[in-house]
């Protein structure tokens, strides 16, 4: 791995002082050797003259497997999104489909400054999806979806043992792999499809492992009222109950949340994610972060998946988390800085890697991106973290490393093909169509 030398950018580090300074910035063996009035050779130099140099975007809810799907499940409700779209068409992917999504999914988020993710994938193939982490580069942790009970089409229905036994396996290949880079998290779906069993195993093992369990909770009124109906509990209480609460757990979306589920979480140190785009969209509600974070609450950001978003743009996520609790609470109800946090060093320690990445510090690994904010539309600029989540836009986004390996340069893949991954994403999801409809999509 080259050392390499970023020169002449601004250092938007989002440490403990969230200090903005000119300055170098050294890569050497994966990590930043440097910052500051930094001279020194190097095999690679980067010019970053009038750009900005940040820490790369951590997302903690993504779904890789449902990429191929973008545009394919618009203007429906939770409940029958997934089942009239979602899991017809999760249970047609095969290995190749399932592997062209992810990559397609992968070069997405990486040239948007995204270098770190927390994934669920679908029921099969999930090896797949590992390999296309390991050769593109990106940092994450992933897992197969769990759902051993209700009404799914035949390929998602799963027995329990198994679901588990697999889950093991993929969790003894893979994490800690690529130097440590990419990790497993149990998966399981949610409530609605994971019977009581699975799920205080799940916490068995997690904890006996000291795994990330990831999974949805509170997204719909709906779902909260089945899952009330089936547990006698609320979505939280029901986590707690079952001893899966704590920090090891993610929780994504948490829109209706009461305040007993509140203290539970707030006590727990229980993770949450912020998906705004996602929860507009399916038209599931507006959670109150300007009250989770009062209640410290640990929460991060994260795009959900290409079907309900329909991008992977954390630029558009942080916009969209700043301006709901503005209308909610009012214009002061959150600053930019803080949205800008939540998207870089809150998501990395929510994920337990804040002492390796989300900040622009000595020894942190150099996983950063490169932002030009040299464009009509961002132009003017007075406030760096008003630019980056009001203006900020992919194409913004110049040069993105993880763990020091230059993946996105000058605004392209570095490292991939980005017309092989159009191209065969495209023929995997002509290929896959015809296989959900007679899975009941429609």
């Amino acid at each position: 791995m080259p050392r390499t030398l970023i020169r002449n950018g601004l250092l938007i580090t989002a440490d403990s002082q969230n200090r903005v300074y000119p300055g170098n910035l050294l890569i050497e063996d994966g990590n930043i050797a440097a910052l500051g009035a930094v001279e020194s050779s190097a095999e690679q130099t980067i010019d970053a003259s009038g750009m900005w140099i940040l820490p790369g975007f951590v997302q903690t809810h993504i779904h890789l497997c449902q990429t191929l799907f973008r545009g394919l499940a618009d203007d429906l409700e939770l409940l029958d999104w997934l089942r009239q779209r979602i899991w017809p068409l999760e249970a047609a992917h095969n290995e190749d489909s399932l592997y062209w999504s992810a990559r397609l999914a992968i070069a997405e988020l990486l040239k948007g400054g995204t270098t770190t993710i927390l994934s669920m994938e679908t029921v099969r193939h999930t090896e797949r999806v590992f390999q296309a982490l390991e050769e593109s580069g990106v940092r994450a942790a992933a897992g197969k979806c769990i759902m051993d009970m209700g009404d799914t089409p035949a390929p998602l229905q799963e027995k329990s043992q198994k679901a588990l036994d697999e889950s093991l396996l993929l969790f003894k290949r893979w994490h800690g792999a690529a130097q440590g880079r990419i990790r497993y998290a149990f998966a399981p779906r949610f409530a609605l499809s994971c019977s009581r069993e699975v799920l205080e195993e799940i916490g068995r093992e997690a904890a006996a492992h000291q795994c990330l369990v990831h999974t949805h909770a509170s997204e719909n009124r709906k779902e909260v009222e089945l899952v009330r109906e089936m547990t006698g509990c609320r979505n939280v209480e029901y986590f707690h109950d079952l001893r899966l609460t704590s920090p090891r757990l993610f929780l994504a979306h948490c829109i209706w949340l009461d305040d007993r589920e509140i203290s539970i979480l707030k006590e727990t140190g229980t993770r949450l994610t912020h998906c705004p785009s996602s929860n507009l969209k399916l038209a599931s509600g507006i959670a109150d972060i300007t009250r989770y974070r009062r209640e410290n609450l640990a929460l991060s950001l994260g795009a959900d998946g290409a079907a309900c978003n329909n991008n992977l743009d954390m630029f558009q996520e942080m916009r969209l988390a700043a301006l709901l609790q503005k209308t909610l609470h009012g214009p002061a109800a959150i600053e930019a800085k803080d949205v800008f946090r939540m998207a870089t060093i809150d998501g990395a320690r929510a994920l337990g890697l804040e002492r390796e990445i989300g900040s622009l510090e000595e020894g942190k690994r150099a996983d950063l991106a490169v932002f030009d904010p040299r464009r009509v539309t961002c132009w003017p600029f007075h406030d760096v973290y008003s630019t980056l989540v009001y203006s900020g836009k992919i194409e913004n986004v110049r040069h993105v490393f993880v763990d020091g390996r230059l993946l996105v340069r000058d605004g392209s893949l570095a490292q991939q093909d980005e017309q092989e991954i159009l191209r065969k994403s495209d023929e995997a999801l002509r290929a896959l169509l015809p296989r959900a409809e007679k899975l009941g999509f429609r």
